[in-house]
């Protein structure tokens, strides 16, 4: 099997040090849809100045380089035991060279291993086997600040007289927006799972952020959904790191998970401006990233 160490760590270095082109574009987006002068403005503009500076010097795009989240597409060709022993390497050599922060603590004794790697869970990785030839593996680097305010709803929920409808899920939306207060480092994406355990639901929720910025789901209502809980959320103006203003939600993608009769949950994940997210190809011979 194929040595992929080094490709991986170079997925790591670009995901943590560049924002893809569709994040960066809708928060110019919003930049140059603010009024000059107003602090919103402002704080747009110096996120603007700190993706530049990072893609420019090489350096990370954020002090909290996140949760390394994998999410492995392999062909029956590959061994997960030498993928995940591929990727743990890389983790642990790409905290070397300095492209993410020795950030991983143990849950009960507080201990940071200093290379990133836990015994269990961290990095998270999540493989799925598929048809074909073809290798793909998507990286997520979720900041604890984002993680921090996500939240799960079970409905129906009468102090938000949320019921098991789509409409439900909106103010359950809406709800996580404005407790978060801009906290997550605003503005940010939505990624919202209807359905499943506490767990899947959870997951389903982060696996969206893996998709394009403007992607939006096949089922027209959903999708126009999907546009108004962003437009809702923006109409709070809690603003770029909670300081007002229109831009907060720059994104909304939804997705749905089989649930049992009985639970009916909505779980809803924050990602913060650092939008880190890249996708690792590998076919054949060649490795391509996008």
């Amino acid at each position: 099997m194929r040595n992929l160490t080094q490709n991986i760590i170079e997925l790591i270095r670009l995901t943590s040090i560049s924002l893809p082109a569709d994040v960066e574009a809708a928060l110019i987006s919003s930049f140059e849809r603010e009024q000059d002068g107003s602090l919103s403005k402002n704080v747009l503009g110096a996120i603007l100045e700190n993706i530049k500076i990072a893609r420019e010097e090489s350096v990370p795009l954020c002090q909290d380089t996140g949760t390394p989240n994998f999410f492995v597409r392999f062909p029956a060709k590959y061994s997960t035991i030498y993928l995940t022993r591929m990727i743990r390497i890389a983790v642990a050599e790409a905290t070397e060279k300095a492209y993410l922060r020795p950030n991983a603590v143990d849950g009960l004794t507080g201990v940071n291993s200093g290379n990133n790697l836990g015994e269990k869970h961290f990095p998270s990785i999540h493989f799925e086997e598929i048809e074909g030839d073809t290798l793909t593996i998507d990286l997520l680097l979720k900041g604890g600040g984002c993680e921090n305010v996500g939240r799960q709803y079970t409905l129906p929920d009468m102090s938000l007289h949320a019921g098991r409808d789509l409409d439900g899920v909106r103010k359950a939306a809406l709800d996580a927006v404005f407790q978060a207060q801009g906290q997550g480092c605003a503005p940010g994406f939505l990624g919202i799972a209807v359905g499943g355990d506490r767990g899947t639901s959870y997951l389903a929720s982060k696996e969206v952020f893996t998709e394009k910025v403007g992607s939006h789901h096949p089922d027209p209502d959903i999708a126009e959904l999907e546009k108004r809980i962003t437009l809702d959320a923006n109409e709070l103006m809690i603003g770029p790191m909670g300081f007002g203003g229109k831009p907060t939600i720059l994104g909304t993608r939804i997705t749905g998970v089989h649930r049992l009769p009985a639970s009916f949950f909505v779980s809803i994940s924050f990602m913060c401006w650092a939008y880190r997210r890249r996708r690792m190809t590998v076919q054949g011979e060649e490795v391509s990233y996008e």
